[in-house]
């Protein structure tokens, strides 16, 4: 069965790249990949792209370019996150509370079709915006407000 492999695993910071692969499907077979994720008012953000396989059985999103018919083409690694397109018109992807992760969302669908084949594998993945250990501290002195993060 298919099955998605991210890297770094199950958490990584929004502004390092993931490495993206779908392994176990057959030579060559054709794909659609979907990523959403919801920001912090509840709005859908989605992107899709198309791929085929390698003749290994596997698609590695860094080797594989992304074949034309979805959000972008060609060989971009990131594309399927920095693709998200709202669903609400005119709407902006904005992280508001930086102490919490954004939930990504990878599905794996058969064929190119519209609507989508049949769901093949899907998976998570945590991208956050700050490193374990990071303390937040608000300061208020006088008319100054900000926000003070100290590495572990």
């Amino acid at each position: 069965a298919p099955s998605v492999r991210f890297s770094p695993a199950v958490r990584s910071l929004f502004d390092e790249p993931l490495a993206i692969a779908v392994q176990g499907l057959g030579p060559r077979q054709q794909v659609t990949l979907r990523t959403s994720l919801r920001d912090e008012t509840g709005e859908l953000f989605q992107a899709c792209a198309r791929y085929q396989a390698g003749d290994d059985r596997e698609l590695d999103l860094a080797r594989c370019p992304a074949l034309p018919g979805g959000s972008f083409s060609g060989l971009e690694p990131m594309g399927l996150l920095w693709a998200l397109q709202p669903q609400k018109p005119f709407w902006r992807l904005v992280k508001r509370d930086v102490q919490t992760p954004f939930l990504l969302q990878l599905e794996v669908f058969e064929g190119h079709g519209d609507p989508a084949g049949r769901l093949l594998a899907q998976a998570q993945h945590k991208r956050a915006f700050l490193r374990d250990g990071v303390r937040r501290v608000p300061v208020r002195e006088g008319r100054i407000r900000a926000t003070l993060f100290l590495p572990p």
